[in-house]
């Protein structure tokens, strides 16, 4: 079969996409010059608070994928993509020890110091090109070293690689969430050997490295009876990082463009050839992951739309739409909040604790639910300028367009808040970006794409995308920073 006629046939490709609130299970159909994505199965995701700490619930997560392959139909291939960091242990027997922990339990407090007495940080960023966040794989680690649990496992699978496990039997690390570990050296994309042997860390426990678009597998038969499918199906490796899968997805022509993948956190950055393990990048704290192709993510994590996806729940749910609505009537920059503080990462009183912050700091004090929408809304405008702006400067690349990928993309109010901030045209879309990464990845793998330019203008012609001028000048944003940073 020649390679356009691999192309003219249309396929379908199930992309498992799981956030830190839901799951979901889409089919992506892919045939010359088409896209389409369809939602197969969503399902809740929701941690358990146990005696031990804060647990995902990932029987309930596997059982949510199962229903969703069978709900999807015939499949050609499946690719899964996740959060970062967090991971399960099996026995030798490869059972599972145990929920995976949360990356927002505690038990990673104060970890960091210990891990700086044996390694200091900027030797450690030097290494491995990460950012400092208390909840990295490695500080994970060592908090569990004294643990039972740890002690007997033998072999640790990142939360993709577990479920892609149990579907085909076959284990393996993929690269791009193996990069958010702080246990890879971004300049080879193997593991920092050096780093983990100082730390006692065991390199034994992770499976092969894998990249994206390796096969991963075929779905046990268990699995096939379980779901109705008809096999052979492959499991093939995606980036199974949600991010890097987002960040193929972004609709861009050329390399001159900045991206924010926006959900429960916004990941703002560059998209470079070689990763820049500065000084002046560590201590701004942008991070270097590795994405498709050897490319490295060049960004900085802000606590993004957590911030008011836990005051709608504590407001009980009101509506969405009235709430950005009033909003946007509010003044803009009355009063800001740093966004990437820590103070603000764990779940609980959200209303109050920005109240808090804006109280201390000496500003006006949002009270009505708009004022703190909007002062959430421009605290995270503020923090994508910033993190913009110094990912150019710190990486010697500059930018025409800022891209605005994922849930954060169907916010209106918040993509315009960015343009002026930034002073750049915005333009927003996929909202849909981690799944369709995460079909693309998998439709190159089968021959129907090719390069990422050729998947980036396939994403421009068949999916929406909305372009926001700048407004204004930049400058009372820049009087707004100026006033954030000088506290």
């Amino acid at each position: 079969m020649t390679n356009v006629t691999r192309r003219a046939a249309v396929k379908s490709y199930a992309a498992v996409d799981l956030g830190a609130s839901s799951g979901r299970v889409m089919v992506g159909r892919v045939g010359p010059d088409s896209l389409d994505l369809t939602e197969a199965h969503r399902f809740p995701n929701r941690p358990v608070r146990t005696p031990e700490g804060l647990r995902w619930d990932i029987l309930a997560l596997y059982a949510g994928v199962l229903d969703g392959l069978r709900a999807a139909g015939h499949v050609d291939s499946v690719g899964i993509d996740s959060w970062a960091v967090d991971y399960g242990l099996l026995d030798a027997d490869g059972a599972l020890l145990g929920n995976p922990a949360h990356y927002r339990d505690p038990r990673t407090r104060g970890v960091a110091e210990q891990v700086w007495a044996t390694v200091p940080a900027a030797e450690l960023y030097a290494a491995t090109g990460l950012q400092y966040a208390p909840f990295n794989t490695l500080y994970q680690l060592v908090a569990a070293r004294s643990t039972a649990q740890l002690a007997h496992a033998k072999r640790l699978l990142l939360i993709p690689d577990l479920l892609a496990y149990w579907l085909t039997g076959e284990a393996g690390t993929e690269l791009t969430n193996a990069s958010t570990t702080q246990l890879i050296d971004p300049r080879t994309g193997d593991w920092s050997y050096d780093i983990a042997a100082r730390l006692g860390i065991d390199l034994e426990l992770f499976a092969p490295l894998r990249r994206p678009g390796d096969p991963a597998g075929l779905l046990r038969p268990s699995v096939l009876e379980e779901t109705g499918l008809t096999g052979p199906v492959p499991v093939t490796t995606v980036g199974s990082h949600d991010t890097a899968s987002a960040v193929a997805a972004v609709p861009a022509a050329g390399e001159r463009f900045a991206y924010i993948c926006t959900g429960t956190w916004s990941l703002a950055g560059l998209e470079l050839t070689a990763p820049v393990l500065t000084e002046a990048s560590r201590t701004a704290n942008f991070t270097n992951e590795l994405g498709l192709d050897g490319t490295v993510r060049y960004l900085r994590n802000i606590m993004g739309l957590w911030l008011l996806q836990e005051c709608v729940r504590e407001w009980g749910h009101p509506d969405l739409g009235e709430l950005l609505s009033a909003a946007a009537e509010v003044p803009a920059l009355r009063s800001v909040v740093d966004a990437g503080d820590a103070a603000f990462l764990a779940p609980g009183r959200m209303p109050s604790r920005i109240a808090d912050a804006c109280r201390e700091s000496g500003q006006p004090v949002p009270e009505s639910r708009a004022e703190i929408t909007r002062c959430i809304l421009d605290s995270l405008a503020l923090a994508h300028r910033r993190a913009v702006f110094e990912a150019q400067e710190l990486a010697g690349h500059p930018v025409d367009v800022v891209h605005i990928v994922g849930g954060g993309a169907r916010n209106a109010l918040l993509c315009r808040l960015t343009a002026d901030a930034c002073g750049l045209p915005v333009v927003a879309g996929p909202a849909e970006a981690a799944a369709l990464g995460n079909v693309l990845v998998q439709a190159r793998a089968h021959g129907q794409v090719g390069d990422r330019a050729e998947m980036r203008g396939l994403l421009a012609r068949t999916q929406p995308l909305t372009r926001y001028e700048p407004r204004g000048t930049t400058a009372t944003w820049q009087a707004a920073e100026d006033r954030l940073t000088a506290r």
